[in-house]
């Protein structure tokens, strides 16, 4: 079932987040190497690049996954995972999970946002990053998502569908996001300092069931 406030969540290094500050929202892998922007870059080297130069969106096909904000639906995310696990060759960020943090925002919101400033948005399937995921811009269509495995803590047998994502164009106004979920106290107190004089203040929390 869809929840009644649907919420998203992009996951980035601590160290990203002046940088977001910077550009006054998130930015695509695209305009991320194209800014050479500041800080970690985590996640799976040959599927960001098959994201930036061979993935397309088949409500959009002039636009590349990687030209696209990506969220999942749910903290805890797979990639987390992986990350907490180190034991993946195609990441070449072995920092593991505590210096991780995830970015809340409401769907609607980011929606509505998106419609207003003319960037296009697409939800998926499954990982936008594999070859056979579909997506829609429909919002009719969330109650397709397999909601059971958005949410499952054991997601063994529903990896793929756990890993549904909603893609914003371009950027993502960092004022659309609500709250900042963290793994530990030294963690929150870097992102209290780093968002101390930013116009706008998301709630900072250490959210230990949002890790693994």
């Amino acid at each position: 079932m869809v929840p009644i406030q649907p919420k998203i969540y992009h996951i980035v290094h601590v160290d990203r987040l002046a940088s977001i500050l910077a550009s006054q929202g998130l930015l695509c892998d695209a305009q991320i190497i194209a800014q050479n922007a500041i800080g970690t870059t985590i996640g799976m080297n040959t599927i960001k690049q098959r994201r930036l130069t061979e993935l397309t969106l088949s409500s959009y096909p002039d636009l590349f996954v990687g030209q696209c904000v990506p969220f999942y639906f749910c903290p805890r995310s797979v990639m987390l995972y992986m990350m907490h696990m180190g034991n993946s060759p195609d990441i070449t960020y072995q920092g593991g999970q505590d210096n991780i943090i995830h970015l809340e925002a409401d769907l609607m919101n980011s929606i509505a946002w998106a419609n207003t400033n003319g960037r296009r948005w697409v939800f998926t399937s499954s990982n936008a990053g594999s070859r056979y995921f579909q997506d829609t811009n429909n919002i009719s269509n969330l109650s397709r998502l397999n909601w059971n495995a958005i949410n499952a803590k054991y997601w063994n047998d529903v990896v793929e569908e756990k890993q549904a994502e909603f893609l914003c164009e371009h950027s993502f106004e960092w004022s659309l996001i609500h709250r900042i979920g963290v793994s530990n106290q030294t963690v929150y107190q870097q992102v209290l300092n780093i968002i101390n004089s930013s116009y706008h203040k998301p709630y900072v929390e250490v959210k230990n069931d949002w890790y693994y």
